[in-house]
């Protein structure tokens, strides 16, 4: 008997669920916040995935906000890349959003904060404050500014804001509690003085809002009624909450937690993923070996896979490794059904059929996917006399069990003949050149009409019609499952794994490949899922690996 299917858990679901069942909220507003200073990436892809998901099952809405309050760290090109990113996705904002579109409300709180005595103009450097906030298990010390009046600190606040002071001389801060057992608690900044231009507001503000300050009112000015966020930010909700709730603001926001993706053999931290590619340890951002949304779209992985995968792993509360493995299932499941197949010999070896006609070409009509929910059609390729095959489809002395081609042992043609290797040609260091064999004319189709049957079936491309191309065949970016988890003296990058990438520069390839465009995926038959690189041009076709035809995970379920 099949057993049910294992319910996926995803426990803010559920507080959906229940909100909208008791008539909490009536429609749910979710947002997803990016700081825009570097590329997503697969972790971002679980909380998209999760926010836009959440909004389009419930009826409800999903923001887009940048959340750009650092002008230093900022780029358009960065705000672009994050937009394309969700909408490959297969996802749209409701609205697009900046946090810098509520720098003139965001101010007029602060000064709120300041007229009920619940911030001041702090004149401490960052170590002073430092020193002063206390460690864990000892209570801070109160700022010698801390009882500033009123006024005063109205006045300096808006000094600040005219720009009479320089970056650092003062900060504005939160008058909570210097003694709470939670450091966030402890008098936290406001606002800083940055001397900086912002790509969007100019020059207009010389200070900026901390991040803790400007995400929960952002919130509320969105009507945000779900917040959801990752673990780390658990201990500022308290103080997510004392801002909502010490402020006229417009609604009341709920900041919900669950726990971020972490894939084995892999880094998704924004720091250490720069620090690859400034180093050049990889090519770019884009680097298909990259846990990058835009490098994954390059290695060719499907968005549905991505949509599927963090639907599989559901959301939870505990924080935990997920192995890549159970990603690459997800990928090769959609891409089963979905990608047309092609014939590519990766290390060629010629195949010479001495009893076909010299002058002889066949159009062999080939389906492109039998797996396809629908009629995916044919295509023909040329056969000829002389073809290319995989070098490993040939055992000069076979061990027991060798199904493929030896001398003298009939191999099975893929969608066309029955052939028997006769002898090798080899070069004066001993090398195989070439196979000569015969085939059987009545068995075009691949079938005998005297019933017999053989075991071992490969592929091949016309050597008079094949494309010449390179392959990047691309295995993990790390040789060890938890690269943070590393050995005292070592960093996570003495785990980079030197033979993540190979390049195979003596490829065939159909004839057909030639149509293909840049992220179109195909099976290359019995080698894996191949994806056209945006680097290909018509003399030199670049295909890099999607993923193997292995599924390694299916066998762990089992």
């Amino acid at each position: 008997m099949e057993e049910a299917p294992k319910k996926v858990s995803n426990f803010i679901k559920d507080i959906v669920e229940d909100d909208l069942k008791t008539r909490k909220h009536t429609k749910i507003i979710t947002r997803f916040p990016p700081e825009p200073n570097g590329y997503l990436h697969l972790g971002h892809a679980k909380s998209i995935c999760l926010n836009f998901g959440l909004a389009k099952t419930y009826g409800g809405e999903c923001n887009l906000r940048f959340d750009d309050t650092n002008p230093s760290k900022e780029d358009m090109e960065y705000i672009d890349s994050i937009q394309e990113d969700i909408k490959w996705l297969g996802f749209t904002p409701t609205r697009i959003c900046y946090a810098s579109d509520y720098y003139d409300q965001l101010y007029a709180w602060a000064e709120e904060l300041i007229q009920k005595g619940l911030a001041y103009v702090c004149s401490l450097n960052t170590d002073e404050i430092r020193d002063y906030r206390g460690t864990l298990t000892a209570p801070g010390k109160n700022s010698p500014d801390r009882d500033r009046s009123i006024e005063e600190n109205l006045d300096l606040f808006r000094r600040m804001k005219n720009g009479e002071f320089k970056d650092g001389e003062y900060t504005l801060r939160a008058k909570i509690d210097m003694a709470s057992p939670n450091m966030n608690f402890r008098d936290p900044a406001i606002y800083r003085i940055k001397h900086e231009s912002h790509p969007r507001t100019g020059d207009k503000w010389c200070i900026y809002p901390m991040y803790d300050f400007a995400h929960g009112e952002s919130d509320a000015i969105e009507h945000i009624t779900h917040s959801i966020c990752t673990l780390e930010f658990e201990d500022h909700r308290p103080l997510y909450n004392w801002f909502v709730e010490h402020l006229s603001v417009p609604s009341k926001p709920r900041q919900i937690e669950f726990a971020r993706l972490n894939l084995t053999y892999t880094v998704m931290s924004k720091r250490y993923l720069l620090s690859l590619v400034k180093d050049g340890t990889v090519s770019g951002w884009d680097d298909p070996r990259m846990p990058t949304i835009c490098g994954i779209r390059r290695r060719g992985y499907p968005a549905k896979a991505l949509r599927n995968f963090c639907e599989l792993i559901g959301v939870s509360k505990a924080d935990s490794m997920v192995d890549y493995s159970l990603l690459e299932h997800c990928v090769r499941d959609v891409l089963n059904k979905e990608a047309q197949r092609r014939m590519a010999v990766l290390d060629p070896i010629k195949l010479i059929i001495e009893n076909y006609p010299e002058d002889k070409e066949e159009d062999i009509v080939c389906e492109n996917n039998t797996e396809a929910e629908a009629d995916a059609g044919t295509r023909t390729v040329k056969f000829t006399k002389e073809l290319y095959i995989e070098r490993e489809d040939f055992e000069e002395n076979p061990p027991k069990k060798w199904f493929r081609m030896a001398i003298g042992q009939e191999v099975r043609l893929k969608h066309s003949y029955y052939v028997t290797c006769k002898e090798v040609v080899k070069d004066e260091n001993g090398n195989i050149t070439a196979l000569i064999c015969t085939y059987d004319p009545e068995t075009k189709g691949g079938t005998s009409p005297d019933g017999r049957k053989v075991k071992g079936t490969i592929h091949w491309v016309s050597c008079k019609y094949a494309v010449n191309g390179t392959v990047n065949l691309y295995e993990h970016l790390f040789t060890k499952a938890n690269p943070y988890d590393a050995e005292e003296g070592k960093t996570f990058k003495d785990y980079f794994n030197n033979n993540s990438l190979t390049v195979l520069k003596n490829v065939k390839l159909e004839e057909n490949l030639l149509d293909a465009k840049p992220l179109d995926t195909f099976q290359f038959l019995r080698k894996g899922y191949y994806t056209l690189d945006k680097d290909s041009t018509k003399d030199n076709l670049i295909f890099n690996r999607t993923v193997s035809l292995k599924d390694s995970w299916e066998k762990e379920k089992k």
